[in-house]
């Protein structure tokens, strides 16, 4: 129940971003349940492959690569998902910041429910 909890949050955060960022959109609330659940999916199966590939460039960028890494994880999601668009790799790297961003405030409330 807690990981619906989560997904569904996570697509209202891409909502909300794809309505506040001109670079992003996204067509219904239910295509961000699908970009939400396909993010997932791509940063536990593809992310540790591409940080394995570009351990180098992530050592000598001291870590900074990795955002790299999600802004390109953000456009194949872009290319599987078709009512979802972004249309540069530097909306996907903003898309990529404020998304974490976002999901860590509304995933901090949930946490401050289940404590209570």
């Amino acid at each position: 129940m807690n990981f619906i909890l989560k997904l569904l949050l996570s697509a209202l955060a891409v909502v909300v971003l794809a309505n506040i960022l001109p670079g992003v959109a996204v067509d219904s609330f239910l295509t961000a349940v699908i970009v939400a659940v396909v993010l997932s999916l791509l940063n536990f199966l593809v992310k540790p492959i591409l940080i394995i590939l570009t351990l180098p460039v992530t050592i000598l960028t001291l870590g900074l690569f990795l955002l790299i890494i999600n802004a390109l994880i953000i456009l194949l999601a872009d290319y599987l998902i078709g009512g979802f668009s972004v249309s540069t790799i530097w909306w996907a790297l903003l898309f990529s910041l404020l998304l974490s961003l976002l999901n860590s405030i509304l995933h901090s409330f949930l946490k401050s429910e289940n404590k209570s």
